[in-house]
């Protein structure tokens, strides 16, 4: 059963980790300027330097509190930003969009709970509190 918080932690942080690494890209870039994110082409790369960081942290289970906090810090103005279903004329373009709102509306909770309830067994954040001191 041990297994299974840390592959939950994984399964969780490979959404950030892949979506992290197309921060980079020009098309990402230019798509974030035209739905009206200020400074795309600096803000874009910090938030993929953001979840790229917080993926990885909580993915290993180390320092992952701070690191869900640096996911969580990512997806608010992410989800704020790319993900305004209220402001759509198509139906099918709104509903699609908040589907897409609602889905990182339930990984900031998820953020939020690795946040507080920090890594669980099998991390190297445990590994560390129980290795002996030299």
């Amino acid at each position: 059963m041990n297994y299974i918080v840390p592959l939950g932690r994984i399964l969780f942080s490979l959404i950030f980790i892949t979506a992290g690494l197309g921060h980079f890209s020009k098309a990402t870039i230019g798509f974030a300027a035209s739905q009206g994110v200020p400074l795309a082409s600096i803000a874009v790369p910090f938030s993929g330097v953001l979840a790229l960081l917080g993926g990885l942290s909580v993915a290993l289970g180390y320092k992952a509190r701070w690191g869900a906090l640096l996911l969580a810090a990512f997806i608010v103005p992410v989800t704020v930003m790319m993900h305004k279903f209220w402001g759509l004329a198509d139906p099918m373009a709104a509903q699609m969009q908040q589907i897409m709102f609602m889905k990182n509306v339930t990984m900031l909770g998820g953020a939020l709970l690795i946040a507080y309830f920090g890594t669980g067994p099998l991390s190297l954040d445990v590994r560390r509190s129980i290795s002996p001191v030299a």
